[in-house]
């Protein structure tokens, strides 16, 4: 067990550095584009790339799943696996491109066919690198995704930069889009390890295929739901509902872009070598949402105060309606925390049925919640996606419980330091909005200020409390203070 967290914490090492490098190319280029597109052309391109995400979650055909929970990975097994990745993404591709002019002629907009024709490039070319990938994510070897991943965003960065400077409009993102995944295939190829399997078989293809059609079913249905309000929006209102409520869901995001995008890619492996080796995932599945609550809520409320703030400094004052709907989305954001990592669980568990009749079920609310509402406007969206995620905690929990004895009881006894935690973290920055309220003229130091504050009171709790988030933060730091250059060591 103490070989598999040293692995963890290795891949949850290059895992945070590859979000952090990430993370401040994604602000300054959201920042740019932001003031270069309007909402209308931000709108364009955002509906275009819910069929894209779609088309892309039916690509991997749960491919990546089935070899990281793979007992015995076989270089045949590997073989069959890329056939079928090639063979579910190139019709993907030929599917997104021949179906761009029936998603432009519904939504109205010309800009949907060009942006989605672009996208469908992509999935000539993912294939080649996915499976490796998808290797390194069983091995926990995070190194080479994370240089790949770092290369690919600074192409993708500097490529949208360029080209909405040089009037492109939307198809900066779409072009900027095709680059890093140029980039990305290209250094996975480079890292593939020599014994590796570079060419596709047949034999094996169909227990690829017998996993992945539950697998991929999940995933579908969970972009599905994902992306369904702006599908919805995109229809009965337009490309400008689109972009703002994507906007107000950019302060969410922005936590899934620093957090969960290098906790996720982990956790599946963990949990599933948790279960290969012990015969339960329960205990590591309850310190995950203890540490990801005690990260996530705080995160969330503390966005859900300042949003003005975050708006203006993010994407400018062009987009200042997105406010009030941020704010209800942090909600549905820190509801959501509570089994972020439920799917993953069930998957290495082997529960796939059950873990697509979840899914199922939580994107069904989902929709329907939006759905009821929407004649309300974006704000009766955003209160309906409330009710759903509400829901959906408890329908979930029923799963966890059926499939893993995962009782209500410990899921709330790991989270009640995360709430009291939280309490004391937004105190002072909710007493001071409370007092001075968020303008033009202040709203900079708010945002800033508070965040400063907030961030040093946070620590503090944590280590007040003796969370074990902090005895775990306090363990990397020593790691580091022991591995510090000479030339820093202090006789």
């Amino acid at each position: 067990m103490g070989t598999t967290l040293s692995l963890v914490r290795r891949s949850l090492a290059y895992s945070f550095a590859n979000s952090y490098i990430a993370l401040p190319l994604q602000l300054v280029g959201t920042m740019i584009i932001s003031r270069l597109l309007t909402p209308e052309e931000t709108g364009v391109f955002a509906v275009a790339a819910v069929f894209a995400a779609v088309a892309s979650t039916f690509r991997d055909f749960g491919v990546t799943e089935y070899l990281i929970q793979e007992k015995n990975l076989t270089d045949e097994k590997i073989r069959a696996s890329f056939t079928v990745n090639i063979i579910i993404s190139w019709l993907m591709g030929l599917a997104l491109f021949f179906s761009a002019p029936l998603a432009s002629e519904y939504y109205r907009s010309v800009g949907i066919k060009a942006v989605m024709q672009v996208q469908a490039f992509n999935f000539l070319l993912i294939p080649f690198g996915a499976v490796t990938m998808a290797n390194f994510r069983r091995l926990l070897d995070f190194r080479p995704i994370f240089i790949a991943s770092s290369f690919a965003n600074i192409t993708t960065f500097l490529v949208a930069i360029l080209l909405a400077f040089n009037g492109f409009s939307y198809m900066s993102l779409a072009w900027s889009s095709l680059a890093g995944v140029i980039v990305t295939v290209g250094t996975s190829m480079w890292f593939r390890p020599s014994n590796f399997p570079k060419w596709p078989g047949f034999k094996g293809v169909g227990d690829v295929i017998h996993f992945g059609k539950f697998v991929s079913g999940i995933f579908i249905i969970g972009q599905l739901g994902k992306n369904s309000p702006e599908m919805i929006i995109g229809r009965v209102q337009n490309m400008t509902g689109v972009a703002l409520f994507s906007r107000a869901n950019g302060l969410v995001e922005l936590f899934n872009r620093t957090v969960l995008r290098a906790v996720m890619p982990v956790c599946m492996p963990y949990f599933a070598k948790s279960n290969r080796q012990l015969g339960s995932m329960n205990d590591g599945y309850l310190l995950s949402i203890s540490f990801i609550t005690a990260i996530g809520w705080p995160f969330m409320a503390f966005f859900g105060i300042v949003a003005f703030s975050a708006i203006r400094i993010i994407y400018g004052l062009q987009w200042m309606a997105s406010v009030p709907l941020a704010q209800i989305l942090c909600i549905v954001g820190a509801i959501e925390l509570v089994h972020t990592f439920s799917q993953e669980a069930l998957m290495a568990g082997g529960e796939i049925k059950r873990t697509n009749v979840l899914q199922i079920g939580l994107q069904l609310s989902r929709i329907a919640g939006i759905l009821v509402v929407i004649p309300f406007g974006l704000i009766g969206a955003c209160w309906g996606l409330v009710a759903s995620a509400s829901f959906n905690l408890l329908y979930t929990q029923w799963h966890l419980n059926k499939a893993m004895g995962l009782s209500l009881r410990g899921v709330l006894r790991a989270c009640a330091p995360s709430f009291y935690i939280t309490i004391l973290t937004i105190m002072p920055i909710a007493i001071w909005v409370g007092f001075e309220k968020v303008t033009e003229q202040n709203y900079l130091w708010l945002g800033f200020g508070g965040g400063g504050i907030t961030g040093v009171i946070w620590l503090l709790t944590l280590f007040w409390l003796d969370h074990p988030l902090w005895i775990e933060l306090n363990s990397i730091a020593k790691r580091l203070y022991s591995r510090r250059p000479t030339w820093l060591q202090f006789k």
